[in-house]
């Protein structure tokens, strides 16, 4: 007979303390230290301890940073959108079509994962150069010299971000689908439904967990990445990370950088805090349905 535990139990107070001790020092501590910091100000390029309003009023009256954060955050829902659409077919073959092969597969995603991603960032570089792979094979098709000019915009960002997060996806949601039980399918199957039927209303409303999970960690990192938009977008159209950069290194404003720091993760906070209540409406919903 299982024993239920309350968060009265000193037992399970104690088990806990190791966990909020690395949550307060590594996460809260810099956290407090991050919005202490926004509320100083410069001069001279120094840090000047003053604690006055004159940071944030400069961040919510410059249209500039906000337009750099809307893009940041579009561009992070593309990624996460992109990055489910390709892998809910590549997790599916691996769980269900190609099993023989799924090792050999998996293997060769982790190790594309684990490779140094400023390797992959750059050689991406090489083969969406003008001079590059893809123009040499569309030249070699016919297309003409430089068919295709798609390195330092933001579509190069976007394969770039796709591509080193989309391992995340697969993972998650082949991992989700592989803890189905099977017997369920059948018996769709059983009742008549067909492969797409049983997919649409019993595979993939079980695999949401993995979907949602995917989706929610692909959509964190989005808003953080640097690499991409810096050397495949050429800077040209940057993105949080890279303001973020510039007020702390090129600016050496440290206040500034502090409270653009901050309303990136208020942003990223509030965005998930959405997403995770239309997940828990949408399986009320479907749990009422049921």
């Amino acid at each position: 007979m299982a024993v239920e535990k309350s968060w009265r139990d000193k037992a399970l107070q104690l088990s806990t303390l190791p966990l909020l001790v690395v949550f307060g020092t590594f996460f809260l501590v810099p956290l407090v230290m991050t919005a202490v910091l926004s509320f100083q100000g410069t001069q001279y390029y120094r840090l000047v301890w003053n604690w006055d309003l004159q940071i944030w009023s400069d961040v919510f009256s410059q249209r500039h940073y906000w337009s750099i954060m809307l893009r940041t955050l579009g561009m992070a829902c593309v990624a996460t959108f992109l990055c489910v659409a390709f892998a809910l077919p590549v997790a599916y073959a691996l769980v269900n079509r190609l099993q023989d092969w799924a090792d050999h597969i998996t293997l060769l995603i982790v190790f594309a994962f684990l490779t140094d991603a400023v390797l992959k960032t750059f050689g991406w570089v090489l083969f969406l150069d003008r001079t590059g792979v893809l123009n040499g094979v569309l030249e070699a098709l016919g297309m003409g010299k430089a068919a295709t000019d798609i390195l330092f915009t933001p579509y190069a960002t976007m394969i770039g971000m796709v591509y080193n997060l989309l391992p995340y996806t697969i993972f998650t949601i082949a991992l989700s689908m592989a803890r189905l039980d099977r017997d369920l399918v059948l018996a769709a199957y059983d009742a008549g439904a067909s492969r797409w039927r049983a997919l649409r209303e019993v595979t993939l409303p079980l695999a949401m967990p993995g979907i949602v999970a995917g989706g929610v960690l692909v959509f964190v990192l989005s808003l953080g990445v640097f690499l991409e938009p810096k050397v495949m977008g050429g800077g040209t159209s940057p993105m949080a990370a890279e303001l973020i950069r510039q007020s702390f290194e090129t600016r050496v404003n440290w206040p500034l950088g502090a409270a653009l720091t901050l309303v990136v993760i208020v942003i990223g906070a509030i965005s998930l805090a959405a997403f995770g209540g239309l997940a828990l409406r949408a399986s009320r919903k479907r749990g009422t349905q049921a």
